[in-house]
């Protein structure tokens, strides 16, 4: 067997079994952009290697995968921000026509080059911090020409970038205007016309809703997952951010990948989470950032076992957030979850909550060879700084 490349002098997080999976003398080694080999340095495979490259001791994990954004999208809030740290609430700023309606005005003004330019910033932003793979969400055309646009901007994104982009179509967002007083005849488009063409057309990966008084109600979102499985997408859902509508456990029965957000979660839900492998996506920025004191409840998702994830929300409303160092801090001071639980929760977690845990998010032999190298001593560094990038290198397909 020819190595195509070894990382050497390395101390590993594989981010295997129940804590980091943590290798002192470790090493690296892929071919044709996989793993052959993750672990001590006196186990690699006895064959040549193209390229050897000295780690100088420092740390490998996997690279970083942010499994919840909303990425693609045009203009900003600010004003919006104003308005927050006056008093108005989310619910507030939606119902005075701001919120995601504001978004998708500039969003449909726009083509898609436009898209794509405007996104490329953010982009950059996570990948220098070590993101490998990300998750870009639609939502802010609500019409079928936009949200196509916003799908092929995403999907484009991996052309320009050495990133792995997954897509979800999340039509059901929010109500556009043509169809005010009218949610069961979007809802009904969103079924009957454009989820089926998007899974023709190869441009989602998955299906989300926004299950929210401001958003959809649980029997939409019903036939809105209805209409994804039945063209073979699977679904994942904005769940309990504002009230317990019991969507998490809605989601759970239809085998979601993940619930987000998750504030509001009661027990049934979190019980219905662990019984189908659901994973719980939290995300601090948005929490952070609309000054939200309800926290959701973690101790009964490790109780539980629900696998829990974190993610930036990148958006332009409740979480213009482009660093997933600083939401690992914000998980653990906001939400307290360990070093542990916020270094999983950005790699193996957020794999799974993408369905691709079979392919990222660990360091093992068969999966992709996505690294990020850092100028750490211990891995808490990564979670405890905040506003400092101690980024090496990263690695993207062994390249």
């Amino acid at each position: 067997m020819q190595i195509d490349r070894i990382w050497t002098n390395a101390r590993l997080a594989t981010m295997t079994g129940a804590g980091l999976g943590v290798v002192e003398n470790g090493a690296v080694a892929c071919t044709r952009g996989r793993i052959v080999h993750a672990g001590p340095v006196d186990a690699l495979p006895p064959a040549p290697a193209a390229e050897r490259i000295d780690c100088a001791g420092r740390w490998i994990t996997p690279g970083l995968i942010d499994c919840h954004t909303h990425l693609i999208h045009m203009g900003n809030r600010a004003r919006e921000f104003e308005m927050r740290l006056r008093g108005a609430s989310y619910e507030e700023i939606a119902r005075a026509g701001g919120g995601i309606v504001s978004t998708m005005r500039a969003t449909r003004a726009a083509s898609e080059d436009e898209l794509v330019a405007a996104a490329l910033p953010r982009l950059d932003a996570l990948i220098a911090e070590g993101l490998t793979t990300i998750e870009i969400k639609s939502g802010y055309g609500l019409d079928a020409p936009s949200e196509l646009a916003m799908l092929r901007a995403a999907r484009r994104l991996e052309r320009e970038r050495g990133v792995t982009v997954r897509t979800t179509f999340l039509g059901a967002h929010a109500l556009p205007p043509e169809y005010q007083g009218d949610p069961d005849g979007y809802i009904a488009m969103l079924c009957n016309d454009l989820i089926p063409r998007i899974a023709g057309e190869g441009l989602a990966d998955a299906v989300d809703g926004f299950c929210e008084g401001i958003g959809f109600t649980p029997a939409q979102i019903e036939r809105v997952f209805t209409a994804a499985r039945a063209v073979g997408l699977p679904v994942k859902l904005h769940a309990e951010q504002l009230s317990n509508l019991h969507g998490a456990a809605l989601a759970a029965r239809f085998g979601a990948l993940s619930a987000d957000h998750l504030e509001y979660l009661d027990q049934a839900g979190v019980a219905a989470m662990a019984e189908a492998g659901t994973v719980a996506v939290l995300l601090p920025g948005a929490y952070y950032f609309v000054r939200e004191t309800q926290l959701p409840p973690v101790d009964a998702m490790r109780r539980a076992g629900v696998p829990i994830a974190l993610a930036t929300d990148c958006n332009p409303g409740t979480s213009p957030l482009t660093s997933l160092l600083l939401t690992m801090n914000m998980g653990a001071t906001l939400f307290r979850l360990t070093v542990d639980e916020c270094l999983r929760g950005v790699t193996r977690n957020a794999a799974r909550a993408l369905g691709m845990a079979d392919d990222v998010g660990t360091l093992e032999p068969g999966k992709r060879c996505d690294l990020a190298i850092w100028d750490i001593e211990h891995p808490a560094e990564l979670v405890y700084r905040m506003g400092f990038n101690p980024l090496h290198a990263r690695v993207w397909s062994g390249q």
